[in-house]
């Protein structure tokens, strides 16, 4: 079975994006970066994204408005929105649990779960992320979008590395152990 991975960057006080859901906070941290890149080591292992709305938004109009950066992957993006779909890009109407259940089942790579906070909060609360990638940005935010809001979860401690400035932790469910 494929798994469910969170691979997402969060501030030190841990917060996605800052209170006007802007992420701006994060340019510049690459310049540090030491020569193991953890993002080309993980889209190895991936050949789906899921993600919210705003999420998508954000990358289309933000992010990468020229180019859609996850073209070689199958993306799902979970609205309520009515868009059209393309060859690489679905816009989920379905509740997500049920989704990811479905797609857990397909043959193929691991799933990348991108974000945003709400659709983090829907899996965890169905137990529905296997693993937890998330790099820490050294910057205090004070207030924002939490990437976990109102959630209690034991996680199993993988690994954690410093890349420059800042440091990834990854985590596994507790109930993989």
């Amino acid at each position: 079975m494929r798994k469910t991975v969170l691979y997402i960057a969060m501030s030190l006080d841990g917060y996605i994006a800052d209170e006007n859901g802007k992420v701006d906070w994060l340019d510049g941290e690459n310049e540090e970066i030491e020569s193991e890149d953890s993002y080309a080591r993980f889209i190895k292992r991936v050949d789906t994204v899921v993600m919210g709305w705003n999420t998508y938004y954000q990358v289309m109009s933000e992010l990468s408005p020229s180019k859609w950066v996850y073209e070689d992957l199958m993306t799902y993006v979970i609205t309520h929105r009515e868009n059209k779909s393309t060859d690489n890009i679905k816009f989920i109407h379905e509740p997500l649990d049920k989704f990811i259940r479905e797609i857990k089942l397909q043959k193929g790579k691991d799933i990348w779960i991108c974000g945003g906070a709400d659709i983090v909060s829907q899996l965890l609360k169905e137990d529905l992320i296997d693993e937890f990638y998330i790099t820490v940005i050294p910057v205090i935010l004070g207030r924002g979008i939490s990437l976990f809001n109102k959630i209690k979860k034991e996680l199993k401690l993988l690994t954690c590395r410093k890349n420059g400035r800042m440091v990834e932790i990854i985590y596994e469910r507790k109930e993989n152990i």
